[in-house]
């Protein structure tokens, strides 16, 4: 699941992440209203990895309403490494880090909704110790990158255009493999200015 080329900005990440933690420290409607401010998906989870708590985001995300008390380790429906292998909720990287009691950084992961449509994302499983260092839960927040891995995708189809063009003589087929290369490049672009 490792891939460096899809990191987010690790600074945002810990604002974020800060930002969780800290609503965890109010209750009721407040810690709702605060985890709801949050512009990205974000879960608790108790010492077993069942989800506690989960703002708006998670379900915008998920294209599901998490089920609190009974969804463990993860609010997505299905779960995908980025090669497209099935990886289980009690393999994903929130259970890796509940079991192990250590930050998950660095993976990605794909979900796919109930209606079939799939989001990349980069998680960021943190547990929660208390005062004498016993786990106490943990927090999760997701940042989908969907459209940073859209364009490395169609960068890597533009190249894919361009060597094969160095092969080709008819002026034809050399001129539409060199539009097919700048329209995927353009379409990268697009993508990326959209984040």
């Amino acid at each position: 699941m490792v891939n460096t080329q899809m990191r987010a900005d690790t600074s945002e990440v810990a604002t974020i992440l800060d930002s969780a933690i800290r609503a965890l420290e109010r209750e009721g409607e407040s810690l709702a209203r605060a985890l709801d401010e949050i512009p990205v998906p974000v879960y608790v989870t108790d010492v077993d990895g069942v989800i506690t708590r989960y703002n708006r985001a998670c379900i915008d995300f998920a294209g599901r309403t998490p089920r609190v008390g009974q969804d463990s380790w993860c609010v997505t429906w299905k779960l995908y490494t980025e090669d497209g292998q099935a990886l289980p909720h009690d393999q994903c990287p929130m259970a890796v880090a509940i079991r192990e009691k250590r930050p998950v950084r660095g993976v990605a992961a794909v979900a796919e909704r109930p209606d079939g449509t799939k989001r990349n994302f980069m998680p960021y499983p943190t547990p929660l110790l208390d005062r004498d260092g016993n786990l106490a839960g943990a927090v999760n927040i997701f940042i989908d990158v969907t459209d940073r891995r859209q364009a490395e995708l169609l960068r890597e189809q533009a190249a894919r255009c361009l060597r094969l063009a160095r092969w080709v003589s008819d002026r034809q087929t050399l001129s539409t493999l060199h539009s097919m290369a700048a329209q995927y490049e353009a379409r990268a672009r697009e993508l990326e200015q959209s984040n």
